[in-house]
């Protein structure tokens, strides 16, 4: 049966891979983004099947993050899943970054990945409840919130607190049989970060390369089935071996 999926950050990347990758098992598609619509309406075009819509708002403002769901709900005529995607990931290694600086990236970074994270579930998983859709939400994670990074301290902070957060509303929602999960993974080869996938970064792994997006995608469809309902609440590593815990 079709389930209705938002996306958010769907423009590109993984994002577009995790939206693909539902569109192909005949899901509705809600795909989100905040700035690059013509990247998001390229994604939009490239997905199989039918029934999908465009979304657009910035989860960091509250008020966006409410009218996104209300706005998938509408277009999609339900939420059964959501995949928590969106994120910012700026620079500001801490003895080259000024403290004005620190200040807007450590708030900017909040805004988006763990607040707007934050409200975007709220939202879903109200709508969820209130129809009685044993629903699923995936977090994107990172490598990082276990790993570290020096770089981009506030991205690895953020990524630790949603998938602390995700293990709290895998248990807040599970008598709803909403179930809630995270995938964590490292390098990807995404548009983001194509200046930093250097052959250093890809002896990291023992296959020695990265991640394709559409693999990172496949963790995330699968977290959402119902055959991985008793993954509830886990942070699926998804690195290539590259960071063991």
């Amino acid at each position: 049966m079709s389930r209705g999926v938002l996306v958010t950050g769907a423009s590109r990347g993984i994002g577009r891979a995790v939206a693909a990758a539902f569109a192909e098992v005949g899901d509705r598609v809600a795909v989100h983004y905040s700035s690059r619509r013509s990247d998001a309406e390229a994604t939009l075009r490239g997905l199989p099947g039918d029934g999908h819509v465009l979304v657009c708002g910035d989860i960091a403002n509250a008020a966006d993050a409410a009218a996104i769901v209300d706005a998938s709900v509408a277009g999609l005529g339900g939420i059964d899943v959501l995949v928590n995607n969106a994120a910012v990931n700026l620079p500001h290694p801490l003895p080259s970054t000024d403290y004005e600086q620190w200040q807007q990236v450590w708030r900017r970074t909040v805004d988006v990945n763990l607040l707007g994270t934050a409200n975007v579930s709220y939202g879903v998983a109200r709508h969820m409840i209130e129809r009685g859709i044993s629903g699923r939400i995936v977090n994107v994670g990172s490598r990082g919130a276990f790993r570290g990074e020096p770089d981009h301290p506030a991205y690895g902070a953020t990524k630790s607190a949603v998938q602390a957060m995700g293990q709290s509303l895998a248990i807040s929602l599970a008598p709803y049989g909403i179930v809630v999960a995270s995938v964590a993974p490292g390098f990807v080869a995404t548009e983001r970060v194509a200046d930093r996938v250097t052959d250093e970064v890809r002896a990291q792994s023992p296959f020695h390369r990265v991640a394709e997006p559409a693999e990172i995608a496949a963790a995330v469809r699968y977290l959402a089935t119902p055959e991985a309902a008793w993954s509830s609440g886990a942070v699926l590593d998804v690195n290539g071996a590259s960071y063991l815990r």
